[in-house]
């Protein structure tokens, strides 16, 4: 049954918001609400003071939760960059939007400079949906879904773009490999460690305080314009090598690290006080999260922490896609509030459709939720996808075949708890409510549903790259759980309640 609720926006423009399974409907409003997301990259769950960092360097982001709404069980997609912002922008798992691995079981993608691949033109992304809504469309930072022509951010409609198509990895010497390129829209302004220089020695570089300048231009720009927008601010300070700019080196109690999380949150500290200033506050929806766990292969001094959860960045242990999550939206949003809805950083796509007044694409599967009925009516709702047809008595129900193979949900053997879609007796149609879905490469590795947690297959990384003192989850030893070989549980899976073993150290079976 659909749920419904209406919240009167008070100020400026009235609007009349239908929280539905439909979406959200504006009635007799100018324009939709501004939507401003805020991707940071290799952030971990336990760097923010409002989720217990215990040098509590980040007032306003811990200020921006108080005003707004926090998330504690929020993921990535993917526990790797690439794959991650492909998934937010497309509002599907990697392993329908092309960014999964086939020639290696449970191995990552991602698109460094080497690699030729990018986002398929096939791929709806959220920015030219947007557009058809009249929203000006911006993204500043690290892009990383392909750096050949074809994958340029504004063929797959962004209007703007400041920053690289890469991380910041480097210095090169220019001759076997260039260093990584900075765009101003098509234009190529520069490139790291020369016409934007970063100190590897020192981590000093201004790259921040650019992207905070571009960010707070193109906001002024856009009001001035009254033009709807939708602001993606992506950037890479806390990626190693990690950078701060001189006011901000030598801050913090973490060291290099703690300085690139400081200036970070005082660039969202200003974004938020530009949007109060310019009467925008009230209208304009921010949400700020990470695209996959800290990288505690690069930690201490180059990487962050993720609290009490096991291993980080590269990894299916909830370290490596669990996120930090702050919605904040004055007026709409209840303040102090702590959502325990389970979200992921696909529900980012189809939650701003929603508040464009736009449907998703049903050309395709879409993985993301609409987060709306947790942000505004504070209720937690089941994750409900597609309609089910009967298979026959004793039989699981599936998706329908009229989808192709890629986009059809995928149908892993999941034993109890987690088995949700049989039928039951005379309930037609039915809706297949699917759990939080954890992929490595091409592989099924994990589910979560409430605070159960199944894993199919489990491993770190392989012997080999241990031995070369790779180590995703420093540390962490747990026997059985954190193996350099990698050991499937398909026939019983390893079962942890994330509720009172939030670590995965105590498998229920």
């Amino acid at each position: 049954m659909a749920m419904e609720a209406a919240v009167v926006v008070p100020r400026g423009w009235r609007l009349l918001l239908l929280v539905s399974a439909a979406g959200l409907v504006a009635l007799g409003a100018p324009q939709p609400p501004n939507i401003l997301l805020l991707l940071m990259d290799d952030m971990g769950w336990g760097d923010l003071g409002v989720y217990g960092e215990p040098s509590r360097e980040t007032p306003n982001l811990d200020r921006m939760a108080a005003e707004g709404m926090l998330f504690p069980n929020f993921y990535s997609a993917n526990p790797l960059c690439s794959p991650s912002r492909a998934a937010l922008l497309s509002g599907r798992l990697p392993i329908r939007n092309g960014f999964y691995t086939t020639n290696a079981h449970a191995r990552n993608a991602y698109t460094p400079q080497e690699i030729v691949g990018g986002i398929p033109d096939s791929e709806r992304l959220l920015p030219s949906l947007l557009k058809e809504a009249g929203y000006a469309t911006k993204i500043v930072g690290k892009w990383h879904l392909g750096h050949r022509p074809q994958f340029h951010p504004l063929k797959h409609g962004f209007d703007e773009w400041f920053g690289s198509p890469n991380c910041h990895f480097g210095p090169y010497d220019n001759k076997a490999k260039p260093n990584i390129p900075v765009y101003k829209d098509w234009e190529m302004v520069g490139r790291f460690y020369e016409e934007f220089p970063i100190n590897v020695k020192t981590g000093e570089s201004n790259l921040t305080q650019i992207y905070l300048q571009e960010a707070l231009d193109f906001i002024k720009r856009q009001q001035a314009a009254r033009r709807p927008f939708f602001l993606y601010w992506a950037v890479d300070a806390t990626h190693a090598p990690v950078y701060a700019s001189r006011p901000f080196l030598g801050s913090s109690q973490r060291g290099r690290y703690g300085d690139a999380v400081r200036e970070i949150d005082d660039s969202v500290g200003k974004m938020l006080s530009l949007l109060q200033v310019l009467g925008l506050a009230e209208s304009t929806f921010v949400f700020f999260t990470s695209d996959n766990g800290a990288a505690l292969v690069s930690a201490p001094s180059q990487g962050g922490s993720n609290g009490p959860f096991l291993c980080g960045k590269q990894t299916t242990f909830e370290g490596g896609m669990r996120e930090p999550a702050i919605a904040w939206w004055p007026r709409h949003i209840p303040p102090g509030q702590v959502s325990h809805q389970l979200g992921s950083i696909m529900d980012l796509f189809t939650t701003s459709l929603a508040l464009a007044g736009l449907k998703p694409p049903r050309d395709r599967v879409i993985d993301g939720f609409s987060l709306l009925p947790a942000l505004l009516q504070g209720q937690l709702t089941d994750r409900a996808q597609l309609p089910l047809r009967r298979e026959g008595a004793g039989h699981p129900a599936s998706p329908s075949p009229a989808l192709p193979l890629r986009d059809q949900a995928p149908q892993p053997h999941l034993p109890p708890p987690f088995l949700l879609c049989w039928e039951s007796p005379g309930a037609e149609p039915r809706t297949w409510h699917t759990p939080i879905l954890y992929y490595r490469g091409n592989t099924l590795m994990a589910v979560t549903l409430g605070q159960h947690k199944a894993h199919f297959w489990t491993w770190t990384n392989s012997w080999e790259e241990f031995r070369q003192g790779i180590n995703f989850c420093p540390g962490q030893n747990i026997s059985g759980v954190t193996t350099h070989t990698q050991e499937e549980h398909t026939k019983l899976p390893l079962v942890f309640h994330l509720g009172r073993d939030p670590g995965e150290r105590f498998p229920l079976r």
